[in-house]
């Protein structure tokens, strides 16, 4: 039996202008050009600490014609991707682990679905459940396409800095 989603969908109107869009997602994030995987960001409770995003999954992807020649399936290391995207914008906005922006730091339990082909919108669902400031956040997440779970798993998002790991 599938989990209890984390978020009710039907609590947001997805023809209403996005919170933030893709330049307010930049301000945040560091991720350009393909790695770009977070379209636009739909719902923040800073209260609850549930952040609502999406990707819309085009016939354009960059790995379209490569994975899986003929039957476009989406990768599920790019949906994990697109969810971290989501936590690291809410742990930069928020200030919650400090750094100049928040990394992947790992994922645990996580289980696909159902495949995800283009073109769809992947609507990721996050939830802070454990906050340790300037060390890590880690978040609940799930993904649907048409209000149906497709992924799901639990990631820890940790401070990067510019400057760590580089030779002086």
């Amino acid at each position: 039996m599938p989990p209890l989603a984390l978020f009710d969908l039907d609590q947001i109107d997805f023809s209403r202008p996005p919170l933030y869009d893709i330049e307010a997602i930049r301000r945040c994030n560091p991720q350009r050009n393909q790695m770009e995987q977070l379209t636009a960001i739909v719902y923040e409770d800073t209260v609850n600490h549930i952040v609502v995003g999406y990707k819309e999954v085009t016939e354009e992807e960059f790995w379209v014609g490569g994975h899986m020649p003929g039957f476009p399936l989406m990768p599920g290391v790019i949906m994990c991707e697109v969810g971290a995207q989501l936590c690291a914008f809410y742990t930069k906005k928020h200030k919650l682990v400090g750094g100049d922006f928040s990394g992947f730091g790992g994922m645990d339990a996580v289980r696909f679905r159902s495949p995800v082909f283009p073109p769809s919108r992947l609507v990721i669902v996050a939830k802070l459940t454990d906050l340790r400031p300037n060390r890590r956040a880690m978040f609940d997440m799930q993904g649907f396409v048409k209000n149906k779970l497709v992924f799901e798993g639990s990631m820890m998002g940790v401070p990067i800095f510019k400057n760590q790991g580089m030779n002086p």
